[in-house]
């Protein structure tokens, strides 16, 4: 594939779509801008740093559907009724405990990690957050709208569809039809949505895993999705759109929005902020609390990185053409060398990641990058062992392996090798990450 030149949404740089080596599949047994300050909820909640490179973002925590019920006539008249004796209250009591001993084991038995993925896509807050990420959503805004031509009187499939604001562009540029699919409860709000602004001829909205629903067409013209998590992978739900893709997506001319995402790494300086986080466990109010440090150590950290700290360049780790991947390629390793541009000192690594718009007539995208605007998806931060002394030019190698957690797909298990042999520092280790 030639190289690209495209426009990046928040940004006066270009984004360069390259060829780059295929990564290295592992062997299986069988993912606040200065301008836009914003709620940071965003998908599951992830760890925040407590430095403020930015301002102040006011937190929202996803709790699920609140329900709440009415009293029904019956109910308010028993209200009104003489209490029962206590015998007769004891009994019902110990009834009602003998039916919730009976339906708990039912419910904690049926449920799995899924299910409370997806009940918390339930809640408006973290739709929310991902509306107001205006670099997320103009994008995908100008994408479609710019692009009028590709979407008239075809036939599109809107995976995780949300609250269905991706089905509303393409109905409004003049798509034959949209089926607009979600796991989440979040559906049903869609649903009011599409049909309080006149679109319910246009999008179909269905509740339901892609991997278990029936369309009622046997192929799609176009796919859109916003199926990027933390670090790319996080939550894998790229799994969802390849398998989309495979089965619906038509043979010849079929187009994917987005259609092309890289993944790139740097090493950062965040001494203050390691130390907070990180070596605070060391001494808490005279304790030795340092077994949480491993802890905290081990698990990746989601939050916004201050440009001016990273100290080598960026070297791309991952390159996905969503059109032509496969699940296996979700799973992968990559040798790496950051080359140092000042002395400095090492604490982490940071990645983030671009997405890029190709199939259309002036290829657009965005970045995730600390020096871009803001993001939901903010950066990646992997802390090292032991912070390390570089001098400009000295070069950090080391190798990253990722795949998707055995116990939960939605997880990512993130190894690092660090290899590096400089003039005031030595590191040979390796670190077993985390990522949920």
């Amino acid at each position: 594939m030639s190289n690209q030149n495209v426009y990046i949404v928040g940004t006066d740089k270009p984004l360069v779509i390259e060829d780059l080596p295929e990564p290295e599949h592992r062997q299986s047994d069988t993912k606040r801008t200065v301008d836009d300050p914003l709620s940071s909820s965003s998908r599951p909640a992830k760890q925040s740093r407590t430095s403020e490179p930015r301002p102040v973002e006011k937190s929202v925590s996803p709790t699920g559907d609140i329900k709440h019920r009415q009293l029904s006539g019956d109910e308010e008249e028993e209200e009104d009724q003489p209490p029962p004796s206590a015998a007769a209250a004891a009994a019902a009591g110990n009834q009602k405990d003998d039916a919730s001993a009976k339906k708990a084991p039912k419910e904690s038995d049926d449920r799995t990690s899924q299910d409370y993925y997806f009940d918390s896509y339930a809640h408006h807050a973290i739709h929310e957050e991902m509306l107001k990420d205006h670099v997320r959503t103009q994008t995908y805004q100008m994408a479609i709208t710019q692009n009028a031509h590709l979407f008239r009187d075809k036939v599109v499939l809107d995976v995780g569809c949300g609250t269905g604001i991706l089905s509303l562009f393409c109905a409004q540029v003049g798509a034959k039809h949209v089926y607009a699919v979600d796991c989440s409860a979040i559906l049903q709000q869609a649903k009011k949505i599409v049909e309080r602004n006149g679109y319910a001829d246009k999008i179909t909205l269905i509740q339901g895993k892609i991997e278990e629903i029936n369309l009622p067409v046997e192929s799609v013209d176009i796919i859109v999705s916003e199926w990027m998590g933390y670090f790319l992978l996080y939550e894998s739900m790229l799994d969802t759109v390849i398998y989309a893709r495979d089965k619906w997506l038509v043979k010849d001319n079929g187009i994917i929005f987005p259609d092309k995402a890289v993944m790139y790494l740097s090493a950062m300086e965040d001494e203050s902020v390691r130390r907070e986080r990180i070596d605070f466990w060391d001494d808490v109010y005279g304790f030795d609390m340092s077994p949480i440090k491993q802890v905290a150590l081990h698990e990746p950290v989601v939050d916004v990185v201050d440009p001016k700290s990273l100290v080598t360049d960026a070297v791309p780790i991952l390159h996905l053409d969503i059109l032509t991947c496969t699940k296996d390629d979700l799973a992968f390793a990559t040798d790496f060398k950051l080359q140092a541009r000042r002395n400095d000192f090492i604490h982490g690594l940071c990645a983030y990641f671009e997405c890029a718009f190709t199939q259309i007539h002036k290829p657009i995208g965005f970045s995730t990058a600390p020096f871009c605007r803001y993001t939901h998806w903010k950066q990646t931060i992997i802390y090292v062992p032991k912070p390390i002394t570089i001098c400009a030019g000295e070069t950090l190698r080391g190798r990253l392996e990722c795949k998707p957690n055995p116990r939960n797909k939605r997880d990512l298990d993130i190894s690092v090798t660090y290899q590096f042999n400089g003039k005031h520092s030595d590191m040979n280790d390796t670190v077993h990450y985390r990522l949920r």
